[in-house]
């Protein structure tokens, strides 16, 4: 049997019992109402109103000290002996990891194809509203997280729901024995998009723009060999940095994702500087679309919508995912990896998600018409690609390696969560992890060869049903994230008063 027939019986064999589950739970999690000429997805709804009651309770918080956030990125407010993996720097380029990448490229044009450009605007403001959400996940991440013996760190809503909910109501409570069964259901759902979505999805999306930019010059690269010898190589590089936990993940997305963004920023700089002539039109086009009820497919709330559901995907604000990566942070104060955090969205979001959507919107290439008219017609990332390849035709190539990189440390980045869930579920023990990595990098090598679209629509359909469990964690919390930066701010003040950290700020309080 040829290696294509083998991999096709899987995809077969997996599909056809992966798929009736995948149907019902995509249809429950993503459960939709109609509103006006459009639907509304309920999850994004419950997203975006956690968003919008967070930046309520905490007064705008990521508008007021956005400067605070950068200060401590930046290492202003470290703190000696504090325990920990990386510093801000590396928890936060760890975390963008795992969210800018393919939705950032290929979601956004999706969004514009569906909601016109007025969808843009909307996608900004849910990143706005999530920067508060993250805010209040990640300060909880890292007040519940659990130090070990070997100063390695693990943290996430299978930590902070259950020891967050037994501070807070008691050990033994019914508020206890909730947070227990909604820790394991976390780690249920994180380990499985880490090993499938996080994994298998990313490195299958990497080698299909390999595969239809080059394919055409190299019949090698288009083909089950060329796949294979693909898997392997990226499966090869993630096993490695994977075995160096957190502090080699950090060490490489810290350089990865700076470098990614800015090539990729300058590239739309590059297409936006040719058609100079039309940015102002096109930014006039997303804020009058955005409010404009006769403007495209549903209105105003049809680009509403539209906008929301991928900042939503993009951003994952509300997901619980990114307290696993800032819990490695070293820091005395909760809070201060929170204000961190908040930065997470306004990058992934507000920053590069709206670049692509000047690109795109100031192009207008012909496969965007192409896409709203034909529902069979290539959409997404061929928008973006299209787009940046009528100012720079080699651009295309530059966006292949960009898909690569990105797909690489998203896959490094869920790849320690999956480890967290994990040891959360199976313990820490040297041969327990080893057969994690293992498997992780089984399912990479796996990811150019296979499909699994049914895999894929249960992974997604998994990870937002963490978010379900994880937002309503937040709500009764609430306080003790509000404490937490009460503490920070003023200890904040204290060095910027030029004060000495007093004695009880020396001493670890995030032993657990």
């Amino acid at each position: 049997m040829s290696l294509e027939s083998l991999t096709n019986s899987i995809e077969e064999s997996v599909n056809s019992v992966v798929d009736p589950v995948a149907e019902f739970l995509t249809k429950w999690v993503f459960y939709s109402v109609p509103v006006g000429d459009a639907e509304l997805p309920l999850i994004v709804a419950w997203l975006v109103v956690a968003g919008l009651l967070f930046t309520g309770l905490f007064g705008f918080l990521q508008i007021r000290k956005f400067k605070l956030a950068l200060k401590v990125v930046r290492g202003k407010y470290d703190e000696k002996g504090a325990v920990g993996e990386v510093n801000h720097f590396g928890a936060l380029t760890a975390a963008v990891s795992a969210t800018v990448g393919l939705g950032n490229i290929a979601g956004v044009a999706v969004a514009i194809t569906i909601g016109g450009a007025g969808a843009a605007f909307w996608m900004a403001v849910c990143g706005l509203l999530g920067m508060a959400t993250k805010f209040v996940e990640v300060t909880l991440g890292v007040k519940y997280r659990k130090v070990h013996a070997d100063g390695t760190v693990s943290g996430g809503p299978m930590q902070y729901l259950p020891a967050g909910l037994a501070d807070r109501f008691g050990a033994g409570s019914l508020g206890h024995k909730l947070g227990k069964v909604l820790g394991v259901c976390a780690a249920v759902f994180v380990l499985f998009f880490g090993l499938f979505g996080g994994n298998l999805l990313q490195v299958n999306q990497a080698y299909s723009q390999l595969a239809n930019t080059t394919g055409g010059d190299n019949g090698f690269i288009d083909s089950s060999a060329g796949a294979m010898v693909f898997g392997i190589v990226v499966a090869l590089l993630i096993g490695v940095v994977l075995i160096g936990g957190m502090k080699s993940i950090a060490s490489v997305t810290s350089k990865l994702v700076p470098a990614m963004a800015i090539i990729y920023i300058l590239g739309c700089l590059a297409v936006l500087a040719v058609n100079a002539g039309a940015l102002p039109g096109a930014v006039t086009d997303i804020f009058s679309y955005a409010f404009n009820p006769e403007s495209f497919a549903g209105g105003l709330i049809g680009a509403l919508i539209a906008g929301f559901q991928r900042a939503a995907f993009s951003n994952e604000a509300g997901l619980g995912t990114a307290p696993i990566a800032h819990s490695a942070v070293k820091t005395k104060h909760p809070a201060s990896e929170g204000l961190v955090a908040l930065l997470e969205p306004f990058i992934d979001t507000v920053v590069i998600c709206t670049m692509t959507a000047l690109t795109v919107v100031v192009v207008s290439p012909p496969s965007l018409e192409a896409a709203r008219t034909d529902p069979n017609a290539p959409g997404g990332v061929v928008i973006t690609s299209d787009a940046f390849a009528t100012v720079l035709p080699w651009f295309p190539y530059v966006l292949t390696v960009a898909v690569i990189l990105f797909a690489l440390s998203t896959a490094l980045t869920y790849g320690y969560y999956g480890e967290k869930a994990w040891s959360h579920l199976f313990g820490r023990s040297k041969p327990s992890l080893t057969l994690f990595r293992v498997l992780y990098t089984v399912c990479a090598a796996g990811g150019s060869l296979l499909t699994l679209t049914a895999l894929f629509s249960l992974a997604d359909a998994v990870l937002f049903i963490l978010a379900v469990f994880n937002i309503i964690g937040l709500y009764l919390l609430f306080p003790v994230v509000r404490r937490e930066l009460k503490s920070f701010l003023d200890y904040a003040q204290r060095r910027d008063n030029g004060e000495p950290e007093p004695e009880e700020e020396k001493k670890d309080l995030l032993k657990v």
